[in-house]
């Protein structure tokens, strides 16, 4: 039985998602922008920048101004303190710690569920997915007497 073979196959139609990469980048990216656009629509944050009206990267890159954390942290001290709805329309209930950058102090990034299970997950198994791809090993268990 080869085990390599068998683990590889529960990745086949991720590697087929993956490969879309390659070929529509551009038009799965304006999908996934618009998504998110009209998730947050309803925050605070949505409302501020009128992401209902929001049609186009071209319409996100006018709308809304590059940030630095310390303009986002107002609304990161209220996510820690327990509001919702601000910058994520699910409830954000935990906070990666940074490990200290720019200003030399440790920033706190809201995470959400779908944060976890589209990226970080998500980037595991895919990492996994593109290593069997890679390394088509031949991994057999011994025979038994």
């Amino acid at each position: 039985m080869n085990i390599t073979k068998i683990i590889s196959k529960t990745f086949d139609s991720r590697l087929k998602q993956i490969d879309l990469y390659a070929t529509q980048a551009s038009d799965i990216q304006h999908r996934v922008l618009n998504r998110l656009i009209t998730q947050a629509a309803q925050t605070e944050w949505g409302k501020k920048y009128d992401y209902s009206s929001i049609r186009s990267y071209e319409d996100f890159r006018k709308r809304i101004p590059i940030q630095t954390y310390e303009e986002i942290k107002p609304y990161v001290e209220r996510l820690r303190a327990g509001e919702q709805n601000l910058l994520w329309p699910s409830e954000i209930r935990w906070f990666a710690k940074s490990s200290g950058t720019t200003n030399d102090k440790s920033k706190f990034l809201p995470v959400s569920q779908e944060a976890l299970e589209d990226i970080h997950y998500r980037g595991g198994k895919d990492a996994a997915a593109l290593y069997f791809r890679i390394n088509r090993i031949v991994t057999s268990f011994p025979e038994k007497d």
